[in-house]
């Protein structure tokens, strides 16, 4: 049976109803020593402003009606596709996975997290799913997920190391190419693989498994996505995974899977820096092959802060790449939702780039049938970052936001999402009986 017959006849009458009815990364792999003698950039670190607890008190009950305020979706059918999945796992267990791809805000894991955690609150617990290699750059975070490497291995996939493309769908690898070099992932789940470039006069490396040695395996081989099914069993407190190179050739990380069979995975894809033009420079065989294995229900774009910010903003040129990164997933997976989430409101040089980045992307999500979210929007629009510094959920720079306001922001769009999600149920009901009549 194909894909599209798993959206039954039932789910496509809702659908049809429904459409009818009135939001500069550092990178790891130096491949020498850095040394005390050698000349760091000074970081200034931009504090939040000091204010009396009144102040910040008042400040937070505006914050807490931006989040509490009505939705903010566009074309709420565009989410059909994934309610839909969300409505099977009650009638047969299986496993739904969202991939979220973003920036800064993303890479952080404090909103996907909240998300992740609601999600496998109501639906299940899926597990990690895909995560990143060890520690590919500063500010890189999983919540559910302990990982590390080695100092000798090269981050590529980056707004400063693009690199190749070859990076698979996290978009971004880890590569060494000397002996003796470790990357560790410590998680638990029913079952687990390791994701990897296979190459032309690809290196070896060792598997552990709990400090245990389980085998070595070779990365030579033609140039294409490749994988490694790792051994699990049913601890509670999981695993630690250790891969340790055996030679100087070179071997590439693409990432890990490590889920369960049943329930929601909310995979986090964000890159410090990142704009989304950088997946249209991803290789679409390695990306692809990876994608369809993961058969997600919805990708997330959290993008724009930086396209804002650029100094070479063009709003059509970006409209243009926008459009690249949907038809390239659309082609990869047809039948996932694809949610738009538009950038935060934030105090950089250009606020006019940043209110045409929100509307582009309102439009090209209405063009190409997308969900979108308005996340400047939710926070109270155009200057409300000052508010949100103001009572201690956003960080000292306008741009980023605290834990608390990134989880803050994770919980309205859960809210968001299960209010138009009671709305599909609604109308999936009113048709199956309708149907039965």
């Amino acid at each position: 049976m194909s894909r599209i017959a798993t959206l039954s006849l039932v789910a496509l009458a809702a659908w049809t109803v429904w459409a009818t009815t009135p939001a500069g990364s550092d990178s790891r792999g130096s491949t020498t020593k850095r040394t005390a003698k050698k000349k760091t950039k000074k970081v200034v670190v931009r504090r939040a402003p000091v204010v009396s607890a009144a102040v910040r008190n008042a400040a937070l009950v505006e914050v807490n009606e931006a989040v509490d305020a009505p939705e903010t979706f566009d074309d709420g059918a565009a989410l059909v596709p994934f309610f839909e999945r969300l409505f099977r796992m009650k009638e047969e267990p299986s496993s739904v996975h969202v991939l979220h791809y973003g920036d800064s805000h993303t890479a952080s894991d404090d909103l996907p997290n909240a998300l992740r955690v609601l999600f496998q609150e109501r639906f299940g617990d899926g597990g990690p799913g895909f995560s990143m290699p060890g520690r590919p750059f500063l500010g890189y975070r999983r919540y559910d997920v302990k990982s590390n490497c080695s100092l000798h291995w090269y981050t590529e996939g980056t707004p400063l190391r693009l690199g190749d493309g070859l990076h698979g769908m996290g978009g971004v690898s880890l590569t060494a190419t000397r002996a003796g070099e470790y990357a560790t992932v410590s998680t638990r789940g029913d079952d687990a693989e390791l994701l990897f470039l296979q190459q032309p006069g690809g290196g070896s490396f060792d598997l552990f498994m709990d400090g245990i040695l389980e085998g070595d395996f070779s990365t030579d081989g033609a140039l294409g996505p490749a994988s490694l099914v790792l051994p699990t069993t049913p601890p509670a407190d999981g695993h630690t995974y250790l891969i340790r190179t055996r030679n100087n050739a070179p071997v590439r990380l693409l990432g890990t899977v490590i889920q369960n069979r049943t329930g929601v995975t909310w995979e986090t894809m964000g890159i410090n820096g990142a704009q989304a033009s950088m997946i249209n420079r991803l290789d679409m065989n390695l990306m692809g092959a990876e994608v369809v294995k993961r058969d997600p229900a919805m990708i997330v774009l959290a993008f724009g802060t930086n396209e804002a910010n650029s100094p070479h903003w063009d709003g059509t040129t970006y409209g243009e790449s926008l459009r690249q990164v949907i038809q390239r997933f659309r082609q990869i997976a047809p039948l996932a939702t694809i949610l738009l989430i538009g950038p935060p409101d934030s105090r950089i040089k250009a606020q006019g780039a940043l209110a045409e980045v929100v509307e582009m992307q309102r439009a090209v999500a209405v063009e190409m049938h997308c969900a979108f979210w308005d996340w400047r929007a939710r926070m109270g629009g155009p200057g409300a970052v000052k508010t949100w510094v103001t009572a201690g959920v956003g960080q000292g720079d306008y741009i980023h936001l605290t834990s608390t306001g990134y989880q803050l922001v994770g919980k309205a769009l859960f809210k968001d999402l299960m209010g138009q999600y009671e709305r599909f149920l609604k109308v999936r009901n009113a048709s199956e009986h309708a149907e039965g009549q």
